[in-house]
């Protein structure tokens, strides 16, 4: 069984940086299929960044060039850097994985077993 636990979440004013952590536990997660997804108040989850185990991301369009997903296997911690923060970009942020190289759809929140309690993130204007 992995356990997965977010962590970096916080309250910042738009333009920002922030770095967000999630730590795997339980598995090495080399090569599974990693994802960070979102959800504000009264809406879907939606997937935010993913790499699978060959190392290939994915982004959504709202933040490809602002966001990065990344991965350090020796900490076995999947990491999502977020620059130029907007007040859209508040939500709780999730981490999501799945026990396989890859994933059709990565972004799609129905592809992974795994989940994370989540880390807010708050941007205000």
């Amino acid at each position: 069984q992995v356990q997965l636990l977010e962590s970096g979440g916080d309250s910042l004013q738009a333009g920002g940086s922030l770095r967000l952590s999630c730590a795997s536990s339980g598995a090495t997660c080399i090569n599974f299929s990693q994802g960070w997804f979102r959800q504000a108040p009264g809406n879907k989850r939606e997937g935010v960044a993913a790499l699978d185990g060959a190392g290939s991301t994915r982004y959504a369009d709202s933040v490809k060039g602002r966001f990065t997903i990344s991965r350090d296997n020796a900490k076995n911690t999947l990491f999502l850097q977020m620059n130029s923060l907007k007040p859209e970009d508040t939500a709780m942020y999730y981490c999501a994985a799945r026990g396989i190289q890859w994933v059709s759809r990565p972004l799609e929140k129905d592809e992974y077993t795994y989940w994370g309690q989540g880390t807010q993130v708050t941007v205000s204007s």
